[in-house]
């Protein structure tokens, strides 16, 4: 075990660099600096984080420039009808957006950021932050919409159907900006969360490195493998387990890992 942490730490020096920024979504929630723009960035670009790499930092880049490159100012007093309508990101469409926009206008008139509901809704004490937080945030987004006379119906595209059992990848991508705080790539805008309440984004390169290397058993990549991965990073790095994406993530992605196994 000393030597598989020894071998992923060394990783994690090596992926989590500043010059990781530049070709991953987290570039665009870093280009602002107001708690409220970052938070909703992060939201709805991880929300398209899915596919090619190209494809995705050219899609979240227009999508920003749809609220102006104001995402506070455009959620809380913006006029929804400039958004255009059609394609943003593959299956994401203007009619997601605009659900994720009438839902995150509610949460930020009630709450004044995604942070203090985070707390409102006792995410942060939960043995399950990610997960309790994505219910919660799910059920303010279908409130908002089922009382505004302009919904459009696109609940299927901004948070999984069923969180309860989902591995929520995205979602703990933007959890992972906003709350880790090493100063490097992530963001660290939050208190209310600490490193070591995350979850890791488990998508394909992670969940094929993790089995490869002992770390998972389970075979699909659901909720319970993001836990059973989570755990066995925690037993690595108890105060910030995830930490550990940029090494798995980086292996996978880059082919490292598959020219060590042949």
């Amino acid at each position: 075990m000393n030597d598989l942490k020894s071998f992923l730490d060394d990783r994690v020096v090596r992926f989590n660099e500043p010059g990781f920024i530049a070709n991953d979504p987290v570039q665009f929630p870093r280009r602002f600096s107001d708690k409220r723009d970052i938070e909703i960035a992060s939201l709805l670009v991880s929300t398209i984080s899915w596919g090619k790499r190209p494809m995705i930092l050219r899609n979240a880049d227009r999508l920003l420039g749809m609220l102006g490159n104001e995402p506070y100012n455009f959620v809380a007093d913006g006029d929804f009808s400039t958004v255009p309508d059609g394609n943003i990101h593959r299956t994401f469409f203007s009619r997601h957006l605009l659900y994720y926009l009438n839902g995150l206008r509610e949460l930020y008139r009630r709450h004044g950021s995604l942070e203090d509901f985070a707390r409102a809704c006792g995410a942060c004490s939960s043995e399950a932050p990610a997960w309790h937080l994505a219910e919660a945030l799910s059920a303010v987004l279908a409130e908002a919409n089922a009382a505004c006379s302009h919904s459009t119906g696109g609940a299927d595209r901004c948070l999984p159907a069923k969180p309860a059992t989902s591995a929520l990848k995205r979602f703990n991508m933007a959890l992972r900006w906003l709350v880790r705080n090493d100063g490097i790539v992530d963001i660290g805008c939050w208190s209310a969360l600490k490193p070591s309440q995350l979850y890791i984004p488990l998508d394909v390169h992670v969940g094929n490195v993790s089995r490869g290397i002992g770390l998972l058993t389970r075979t699909q990549n659901d909720r319970r493998a993001a836990e059973e991965l989570t755990a066995a990073l925690r037993s690595l790095r108890p105060e910030d387990p995830v930490a550990y994406d940029f090494a798995l993530f980086g292996l996978g992605e880059s082919g490292e890992f598959e020219a060590e196994q042949s």
